[in-house]
């Protein structure tokens, strides 16, 4: 079992930046994938980025490509989400998972309950 919490969301305007937290629990942080979601209001829970259980690979949405950059700290048992030049349509709830992969398949079995993303125009 994992428990996950994340914080760091807000308000923030068009431009600005974000680092997201997510702290893990218990002692087997390093056995899992992280990754983070969002959810818009009225959207499906969409993928946003995810890093491997050692650090060394990443995987980026399209949208956050380029403005966003996932990491890990395994002495912290935390995964950050640094977010910049933030746009209104990244307003979202931002979840955390941990999920475990095989070859290129990742599932997802333990979530966050969620941290609040604003950005204004």
């Amino acid at each position: 079992q994992v428990q996950l919490v994340e914080s760091g969301g807000g308000l923030v305007q068009a431009g600005g930046s974000l680092r997201l937290s997510c702290a893990a629990s218990g002692r087997t942080f390093s056995s899992y994938a992280m990754g983070w979601f969002r959810q818009a209001p009225g959207k499906e829970r969409e993928f946003v980025a995810q890093i491997s259980r050692g650090g060394g690979s990443t995987y980026y949405a399209d949208s956050v490509k380029g403005r966003s950059t996932i990491s890990r700290d395994g002495a912290k048992n935390t995964v950050y989400l640094q977010m910049n030049s933030l746009r209104p349509e990244d307003t979202a709830v931002y979840y955390c998972a941990a999920g475990q992969s095989i070859a290129t398949t990742t599932t997802w079995p333990y979530w966050g309950q969620g941290t609040q993303v604003t950005v204004s125009s």
